[in-house]
């Protein structure tokens, strides 16, 4: 039996979503609970790989048992030795063929984005912050000409594993409400650090560092040493994957409706 699960985190306590030695990362803390709760050592894949500091509000894993449980049993049960911190949203039975990264048809991120003269305090580690007021309007200008295909080398770090920095944006949403910005962001892919490297060139232009046409300038050049230095992670959320609905997963939890 293949399980995929919807998993939700605030990832600042934690190394990111990759295992490590040190065992303080999310898949670390999901396959130790999966593991007390079904008596037998588990592993999991994820649909997108998340830095230290990066959070999630649907993340989703798949993993194999031989195991009969309830699919709510597979909530309660491994929330149940999860910290605070991490909690599993919803369980569905998928079938073998399914893979939670391979079966993606798109990924989905957002980064909230306080603009304040005072640096964030209950929101510390869950915002990015700047303290000079931003220009919406050259931010939106600036990134139509991210949206499409288009090679996105200087934004991409230079650990960065994809086979190709050739990836497709299908869109890019910009709002605002008081203090707080939000961008989303939707694409076939993302390259390593590409949205806070993007985020750090928004700002920029926002801030009026630099005009919006500056965008396709370091867009074209493929030089990560033109664009501008890579953003704080902390407002960074991985809203999750899409999937063909014939998978029947949910595209949203709870979350989505909290966040600015």
């Amino acid at each position: 039996m293949r399980i995929a699960l919807g998993l939700s985190y605030n990832g600042t306590a934690y190394e990111g979503w990759q295992s490590q030695l040190s065992g303080n990362t999310v898949q670390d803390r999901l396959e130790k609970a999966l593991g007390k709760f079904a008596a037998r050592p588990m592993r999991t894949l994820c649909a997108g790989r998340t830095d230290a500091g990066v959070h999630a509000l649907m993340q989703v894993v798949h993993f194999d048992t031989p195991l009969q449980r309830e699919l709510p049993s597979w909530v309660r049960g491994t929330n149940a030795f999860l910290p605070r911190d991490i909690a599993v949203q919803w369980a569905r039975e998928v079938p073998d063929g399914f893979h939670c990264r391979g079966s993606a048809i798109s990924r989905r991120y957002a980064y909230v984005l306080l603009e304040s003269p005072v640096r964030p305090s209950v929101e510390a580690g869950r915002v990015g912050w700047v303290y000079r007021p931003l220009d919406g309007a050259a931010m939106r200008e600036a990134i139509t000409h991210l949206v499409g295909e288009h090679d996105f080398s200087s934004f991409r770090a230079a650990q960065c594993q994809a086979k190709t920095p050739v990836k497709t944006i299908a869109r890019i949403e910009v709002s605002q409400r008081a203090g707080y910005w939000r961008f989303e962001f939707e694409a076939n892919a993302f390259l390593h650090h590409m949205i806070r490297n993007i985020m750090g060139c928004l700002v920029t232009i926002g801030q009026g560092q630099q005009p919006p046409g500056w965008m396709a300038e370091v867009r074209d050049a493929r030089r990560r040493d033109v664009a501008a230095p890579t953003f704080s992670p902390d407002g960074l959320y991985f809203l999750g994957p899409r999937y063909e609905a014939r998978y029947g997963l949910p595209e949203r939890t709870a979350a989505y409706d909290w966040l600015p």
